[in-house]
């Protein structure tokens, strides 16, 4: 064992006592965060607006905060952009997080000089606590890689512009910096297939231990390597690989892709960063959950799936929530985001400490029909089918159709698969993914028991046909990932109309 892994053996005790201690007094410590937040930033136009002081105690600031998405907020952001001061938060921010969308467009989410160093720690705080539980810190001392956006930035009045991914990488500490890969020049490369070709180049020779990424592109990085080296899977290529760190997606669809590539399954670390803040982390070496990001300026709160979009709905502090219910999840926090809705759907595992899973998107959701289908249930039916039927699927996505040429409305499934199936497969598929959803919602279940839905129906996209319409569509690189279901067809309508 190397001098930096040795270090890192005896911080990452110390390191995990600290994180789980925040979990001990989240209530309290989470009200304390968001009437010290006011307080830093009582002069700004946005709180002044909503007549927010330090006078108000946390609950009186919880219920003066309207839950809000970019939409709400782009007249103050592009106040930001103009270079007014002191708007949402103190000063102006050190740089924008610039993401895309092929809806409302590029949006530009802050982060201030006091919000960066949160993203950094969250990082280092899940490596330490798995090495705490156990995982050898020996990748340290070998060659770890990265796969993220571009690291080149534009300015935009004296304020530094790129995706979250890009941006992190000038701030990921020295130790790290003499065996962390693709060089800088390598990740400026802005055509994704010329990028990946490159690393795959530059890295199949180097004693990799430490991959990271989304894991769809993961992929794309491990088929280019072992084209490459013409070897077999990567622990050929890389004996010593011994951590997959990822995150952006549910990682289900993708697993049995990813432990074929490698040759076995080696240790994970999901990570569920956004450029709002770093929200969680995996802490256990046995996946447990994601351990909420409670060690951050951040204050997290949560309005029940159920109530979200009402007038009534009321805004959960941590030691409000419950167990097994599906929350939307609304923080706010020292990067000028106040009750921002985050889009994300999640479940508490646990409360002692905060663990939770993801379940999907606020938006991404089919209740054309009263059903209310969401991400993580066609995620469970095609990892359960693609087990089931011994299938492999590339790419999927759901959509309703609600005005079929004949017959009734259903539920329709376009899929890229990797071995093109024969026409009784797809109907045994078509069955079984229709069947598995019956099994977990039930009112899915009781719209196809009344005849009001007809079978889910299978509809196959070309090979390469998701990659050609994310390509159309802007959103084609290391931090975009396919949209899993929607309750219109205007992503499918794209989709097919890319393959023509």
């Amino acid at each position: 064992m190397g001098l930096k892994s040795k270090v890192v053996q005896i911080l990452a005790p110390r390191i995990a006592r600290q994180v789980y201690a925040a979990h001990s007094r989240a209530g309290e410590g989470q009200r304390k965060m968001l009437e010290r937040l006011v307080r830093q930033s009582q002069h700004v136009s946005y709180l002044k607006d909503l007549e927010i002081s330090i006078s108000d105690n946390a609950q009186s600031i919880s219920e003066k905060l309207p839950i809000v998405d970019y939409e709400d907020i782009r007249s103050y952001v592009n106040r930001v952009r103009q270079g007014e001061k002191d708007v949402l938060w103190k000063g102006l921010p050190k740089y924008w997080a610039k993401t895309s969308g092929t809806t409302s467009g590029a949006k530009y989410i802050p982060l201030t000089r006091e919000s960066m160093p949160d993203h950094i720690r969250a990082a280092r705080n899940a490596l330490f606590c798995l090495i705490a539980d156990g995982l050898s810190p020996d990748f340290f001392d070998g060659d770890m890689i990265f796969l993220q956006g571009s690291p080149a930035l534009t300015y935009e009045n004296n304020i530094a512009v790129g995706r979250l991914s890009g941006i992190v990488y000038h701030h990921v500490p020295s130790w790290l910096q003499k065996n962390r890969q693709p060089s800088f020049k390598v990740n400026c490369i802005e055509d994704w297939e010329a990028k990946v070709e490159q690393i795959a180049a530059d890295t199949s020779t180097l004693d990799m231990r430490l991959i990271s990424g989304i894991p769809p592109w993961c992929i794309n990085y491990f088929e280019k390597l072992l084209h490459h080296s013409s070897k077999e899977n990567l622990l050929e290529l890389f004996p010593n690989l011994s951590v997959f760190a990822y995150g952006g997606v549910q990682y289900a669809p993708y697993k049995a892709s990813v432990d074929r590539l490698i040759g076995a399954e080696i240790q994970g670390m999901e990570t569920y960063p956004a450029s709002e803040g770093f929200i969680a982390f995996q802490d256990k070496t046995k996946h447990e959950g994601l351990l909420l990001n409670l060690e951050s300026n951040i204050v997290f709160q949560f309005v029940a799936l159920n109530d979200w979009g009402k007038s009534s709905a009321k805004k959960l502090f941590i030691d409000e929530v419950e167990l097994g219910v599906n929350y939307a999840v609304v923080l706010t926090s020292n990067a000028g985001l106040w009750s921002y809705s985050l889009g994300d759907t999640i479940r508490f595992v646990s409360k002692a400490p905060y663990r939770l899973e993801v379940t999907g998107r606020v938006k991404h959701y089919i209740s054309a029909f009263g059903e209310h289908v969401i991400g993580e249930e066609v995620e469970r039916a095609m990892q359960a089918a693609k087990k089931d039927l011994s299938l492999s699927v590339r790419e999927f996505t759901v959509a309703p159709e609600v005005n079929p040429s004949e017959g009734k409305p259903y539920h329709e499934w376009f899929i890229e698969f990797e071995e093109d199936p024969s026409n009784a497969e797809l109907e045994r598929l078509s069955n079984y993914l229709d069947k598995h959803l019956r099994q977990q919602n039930t009112y899915y279940n009781d719209l196809r028991s009344g005849e009001m839905l007809a079978c889910a129906k299978i509809r196959r996209i070309v090979p390469q046909g998701f990659e050609k319409a994310m390509r159309a569509s802007g959103q084609w690189g290391g931090q975009s990932k396919v949209k899993r279901l929607a309750n219109d067809r205007d992503w499918v309508n794209f989709l097919l109309k890319t393959m023509k």
